[in-house]
């Protein structure tokens, strides 16, 4: 009888872990950086030639995924003009972001860029540290580091966080998937700057997204990325250095922010 007493203990001991462990799974990240209904739009330039028009934005209502709350959050970048003739770009990215821990929970890829092609959904399972990747149905399991990113939940992420707790430079690293491989994706904190932009000028961020040496980018600074030094934390603009020239980008437009902008 005890012996019988004894397992019913043990067993309900590790539902009871295994139920602690279910609802703590996920972090909280404060988040008072952005919400629903968010919309930025961007200007992409080679010197005076436009080359491309992108947009950021967050659905108005709250989607549910794997039964967690999430931001719905779209990327689109489309060829304008003479780019458009030469390579015609219509890309679509989208993640489902947990309200809570600010971590992916599915992220999908519609890729269009002349006669090529590529859709992708990755589902998330924090709770196993896995990410499982299906194109043309295909099926694929990785393993992920703990709290992994996603190219869009990792930059949401980085909107969170306070950089006045950040020394100039240092380097913020976060583990992201992407392309059936992890990797930290690594941004260097380069202090505060004033820019100009079509509003006006504008207090600004600047940082420093660390790219691995490739043929297509001028070494691992190539990237510089300007953004509002407020609670918002938005891009206002950006530059890449390419082996060919140099890409800027350029705020557009933008509406549903949690805090108005400010420009003098």
């Amino acid at each position: 009888m005890k012996k019988i007493h004894i397992s019913l203990l043990l067993i309900i001991s590790c539902i009871g872990f295994y139920a602690f462990r279910q609802a703590d799974e996920y972090r909280q990240v404060p988040n008072k950086s952005f919400g629903t209904g968010e919309r930025v739009e961007y200007r992409v330039h080679y010197g005076f030639i436009n080359a491309a028009e992108a947009r950021v934005d967050i659905a108005k209502n709250i989607s549910t995924v794997k039964n967690r709350p999430c931001y719905r959050i779209n990327v689109f970048g489309k060829t304008v003009g003479a780019f458009d003739l030469i390579s015609r770009v219509r890309d679509t990215w989208r993640s489902y972001v947990d309200t809570t821990a600010i971590l992916p929970i599915m992220f999908q890829r519609n890729i269009q860029e002349n006669k090529y092609r590529k859709e992708e959904t990755i589902l998330f399972h924090h709770d196993r540290d896995v990410a499982v990747s299906t194109m043309k149905n295909e099926t694929k399991t990785y393993p992920v580091p703990n709290n992994v990113h996603d190219l869009i939940s990792g930059y949401f992420y980085l909107r969170t966080m306070d950089f006045s707790k950040v020394e100039e430079g240092d380097i913020i690293e976060m583990p992201t998937f992407f392309d059936g491989k992890t990797y930290k994706l690594r941004v260097k904190y380069l202090g505060k700057d004033v820019i100009k932009t079509k509003f006006g000028k504008a207090r600004v961020l600047r940082l420093n997204p660390l790219i691995p040496d490739n043929k297509f980018f001028k070494g691992e600074g190539a990237m510089q990325l300007w953004v509002s030094d407020d609670i918002n934390k938005i891009p206002l603009k950006a530059e890449v250095e390419l082996a060919i020239g140099s890409l800027e980008m350029d705020i557009k437009d933008f509406k549903g922010l949690k805090s108005d902008l400010k420009f003098y």
